[in-house]
């Protein structure tokens, strides 16, 4: 049974307003059914995303997004309207790798590319990250594969661009690289 992805914490900036997505769950992946990120109106009817989506996929921080309101005033996402040329990379450190089950470990690891995002929760700390246009997407992407190989955690792209699947990896190399914490 499908249901609605446990909350974040609201954001310290005013003015900013909740709007849902629905989409069908994955088999054999988190039950959930329904995502709400947080955005900052546009217009009536459109907002900018604000924060990263563990669930909904083909949208990115920065995004505008049309929505319609229902009776009981939710704000349900219809359609993107605008990109901003950012991708979600969600990660999932291996429990039994050297990251163990440590959401900051993972952060730490893209640090050094200016990357924002959140963790999902302390139990299960999966982090989706936002990167941005201007990004080096080609090292980004080498080290996402190189932790892959290493056991560090596994991935997924949330959203992206023809910029993030036309970058070439290269390899990371022990000057390039970064350790695992």
């Amino acid at each position: 049974m499908a249901s609605i992805a446990p909350d974040r914490q609201v954001p310290d900036e005013a003015g900013l307003v909740k709007v849902m997505f629905r989409f069908r769950p994955r088999a054999g992946w988190l039950p959930y059914d329904t995502e709400g990120l947080w955005a900052r109106p546009v217009t009536v009817e459109t907002a900018r995303i604000q924060s990263a989506p563990f669930l909904q996929d083909g949208i990115a921080e920065g995004d505008v997004v049309r929505f319609t309101t229902d009776n009981t005033g939710v704000r349900w996402a219809v359609e993107r309207v605008q990109a901003s040329g950012n991708c979600t990379i969600r990660v999932l450190p291996l429990p039994n790798g050297p990251l163990g089950r440590n959401a900051g470990a993972v952060h730490e690891q893209f640090a050094g590319f200016g990357l924002g995002g959140e963790s999902f929760n302390e139990e299960f700390p999966f982090v989706a990250l936002t990167v941005p246009a201007d990004a080096d997407l080609a090292a980004i992407k080498a080290l996402l594969q190189s932790g892959t190989s290493l056991g560090w955690w596994a991935f997924e792209v949330g959203c992206a661009t023809d910029a993030w699947r036309d970058a070439r990896t290269r390899k990371v190399g022990s000057d390039e690289g970064r350790d695992a914490a």
